[in-house]
């Protein structure tokens, strides 16, 4: 792989950041190169496992579609710059990034996103993610007021994002090389992520985004959650759809089965009393009426669940 060169001047430019920002917080820029040089080292690598990782989630059947990427070295040292006073908030102000540390330390050098079309296929997703990695933390995202009773449940931090950011985060842990590396897998619904996208691209292209830009993604954030509860409120109809039917045209087999023996019975009798015939035309209501009760108690049930 050919080595990518590291132009502190290009860098400081892109960035918006200047040597006294970086010489704040007590960073040398020849630890950060070096951070660099070793990234560019190992990219392949992580690209090749950020694609192993897609491809378990595509295996999912209620995953509707998997993006990955690993992050830019450039990408990188900004957030290494941006980190370190929270890092020494943590840690102590001793702590520095380096070589050693920043793999454990940043993890988000592999991220995934997995999007589903409904908001009840998050817990199914959740479980296969515990089965199938060893996870070390999760944050489900919220809005204020949403409601986080499963998350609470499950034990899952929860952070509340002023934005209206909804998406569920787990960072998960693997050896590529002898040192350990965190990536990290985003759940959201495919709403939230129309969402997460627009409001990603806005307030990255301002330093301050705009009052108006800001309440018109409020507005945004609140319109694409009705859209999930929509999306499920019509996966519950068509789900108690499809059973309603199935359950009727079980019913209306068995009926016809019924009825078809009655005639059997009928046509076998070389003559048929008057008491018999009242008897088999009695057989014949009742037949018709617990069909009836039965598909009325079948829409009943239905309804109810869904006016729930």
């Amino acid at each position: 792989m050919k080595l990518m060169k590291f132009v502190k001047e290009d860098f400081l430019k892109e960035y918006h950041i200047t040597e006294e920002d970086i010489e704040k917080i007590g960073i040398d820029w020849d630890t950060l190169n070096q951070i660099y040089m070793d990234f560019i080292k190992y990219k392949d690598t992580y690209e090749t496992q950020a694609e192993f990782i897609a491809s378990t989630l595509r295996s999912h059947k209620k995953i509707h579609s998997v993006k990955s990427r690993v992050k830019s070295p450039e990408g990188l040292i900004e957030k290494i710059i941006r980190k370190t006073p929270d890092r020494k908030e943590k840690y102590g102000e001793n702590f520095k990034f380096s070589v050693e540390n920043y793999k454990e330390q940043i993890t988000d050098l592999i991220g995934v996103r997995a999007i589903h079309i409904f908001k009840e296929d998050w817990e199914d997703i959740h479980n296969f993610i515990l089965k199938t990695w060893k996870v070390a933390e999760i944050t489900a995202n919220v809005r204020d007021g949403d409601d986080t009773k499963r998350f609470e449940e499950l034990n899952i931090q929860i952070q509340s994002r002023k934005s209206g950011y909804r998406s569920v985060h787990y960072l998960i842990e693997f050896f590529p090389t002898n040192q350990k590396v965190i990536a990290e897998i985003q759940v959201r619904t495919i709403f939230e992520e129309g969402y997460g996208e627009i409001d990603h691209q806005l307030r990255y292209s301002h330093s301050e985004i705009p009052e108006v830009l800001a309440l018109n993604l409020l507005l945004f954030n609140r319109i694409a959650g009705s859209a999930d509860e929509m999306a499920s409120l019509i996966n519950l109809i068509n789900r108690n759809w499809t059973e309603m039917r199935q359950k009727y045209e079980n019913i209306i087999d068995s009926k016809d089965k019924q009825i078809k023996e009655l005639k059997d019975t009928i046509r076998n009798k070389a003559t048929i009393e008057e008491k018999d015939k009242e008897e088999i035309l009695l057989s014949l209501d009742d037949i018709m009426e617990d069909h009836l009760k039965d598909l009325t108690e079948n829409l009943i049930k239905t309804f109810s669940r869904i006016n729930k």
